[in-house]
């Protein structure tokens, strides 16, 4: 047995072996998995536009007007029109006064932080950030501070130990496992009397939440008061790619910094295309938002109804805790011999145990599809024997 296939049966024993499951066709609420017709509750497709008619022909036609591909790095030759187009767009929407594109959420986070951390400054990282934030923090220069899940005494005590070192608080908006949001008022409140930025990433929040789907920040009311907030393109947006909004001045020095962008080839024009053809339906149609927080409240209830204990506050992520990654896997499994996906979720995701089932609702579920969900999985959870311990709700 070679190495690699030895830490393979090490995985699969752990309950941590992972495979690629095949979705035939467009995303949507209910798909063909692997040539079975499911419920899909585990898409980031959060207001169902990655297969909407104006979108797909937004992508088919910038694909016949400005080819497939970009062809090189922004910096290079690979700056069109349409990258320009949709940045003027994004930083409207979120109410700042640039924006960057970048070719992934991951690569907006790893870029933007090694670029403003440096030497001798210390980055302070919630607990439960995302891995590409985390990642971020490794490849910066400066040390990380790891605060406890939004604590916010734990991280002014950090604040106040780093004297003039301090320079990025960086979070999730909404936190991507555990569907709870950030108490940005407060990093807010820390960052402007510790004179250091302070980031959010609004992966989860953009489409999903605040004034028009514009964000836990705006919903917070702390536009522009954010140094920077980070985006994707490929959740509620339904596209692929990701974006940075700040000042002019703060793009600019993350155009000339921040090495993911400057060495990553530009995204293609269809994909440029079809987010903005979703931005501009998000605008012209904010009651997707709306029918995106009722349907989450749907499956909540269903499911504190079968008697789980249903997490992640009142976001459309709603997380349901098992704890070890085997049972977690067999309750997914057993679901989906029902027609109901729904992703678990193991180490190195989520902490060690804490495993999950995480479902994500979209504004295009039907409710009865909803809590027909969360009967069956109340029903299955009681079969495999684990709704009487950490499933059931006080």
């Amino acid at each position: 047995m070679t190495d690699i296939e030895s830490r393979l049966e090490e995985l699969r024993a752990s309950g941590l072996h992972r495979r690629l499951r095949l979705i035939e066709g467009a995303q949507g609420p209910r798909v063909q998995l692997d040539g079975q017709p499911v419920l899909l509750l585990c898409s980031n497709d959060y207001l169902g536009l990655a297969g909407h008619p104006r979108v797909r022909e937004a992508a088919a036609e910038a694909a016949l007007d400005w080819g497939a591909g970009a062809g090189a790095s922004r910096l290079i030759s690979g700056n069109m029109a349409p990258h320009r187009r949709l940045e003027e767009r994004l930083a409207a929407f979120k109410g700042y006064e640039a924006a960057l594109l970048f070719g992934s959420g991951y690569l907006a986070n790893l870029g933007a932080i090694s670029a403003l951390a440096g030497r001798n400054t210390i980055v302070f990282s919630d607990e439960l950030n995302h891995a590409s934030i985390v990642d971020g923090c490794r490849l910066a220069r400066a040390e990380t501070f790891v605060y406890r899940h939004s604590d916010v005494e734990h991280l002014a005590w950090g604040l106040s130990e780093a004297g003039g070192r301090a320079s990025l608080i960086v979070t999730d908006g909404v936190f991507s496992m555990d569907g709870d949001v950030a108490p940005l008022e407060d990093l807010s409140r820390l960052a402007r009397f510790h004179d250091c930025r302070l980031m959010v990433d609004e992966a989860h929040a953009t489409g999903a939440m605040g004034p028009g789907g514009r964000g836990s920040v705006a919903a917070a009311g702390l536009s522009k008061e954010v140094d920077l907030v980070v985006g994707t393109l490929g959740k509620a947006l339904g596209s692929y790619g990701a974006y940075v909004c700040a000042s002019t001045e703060l793009c600019e020095y993350l155009l000339n910094t921040a090495r993911s962008f400057i060495f990553s080839t530009a995204l293609p024009p269809p994909v440029l295309a079809a987010a903005l053809a979703a931005l501009e339906l998000l605008e012209a149609e904010p009651e997707r938002v709306r029918h995106l927080s009722a349907n989450a409240a749907t499956l909540r209830e269903g499911l504190v109804a079968e008697g789980l204990a249903a997490g992640g506050g009142q976001s459309q992520i709603v997380p349901l805790e098992v704890g070890d990654a085997g049972p977690t896997m067999e309750l997914c499994e057993l679901l989906l011999e029902r027609g109901v996906f729904a992703q678990g979720i193991r180490p190195p995701t989520v902490p060690p145990g804490s495993s999950r089932l995480r479902f994500s609702v979209m504004a295009t579920h039907e409710p009865a599809g909803l809590r027909d969900a969360a009967r069956l999985t109340g029903e299955a959870a009681r079969e495999l024997g684990i709704a009487t311990s950490t499933l059931l709700a006080a």
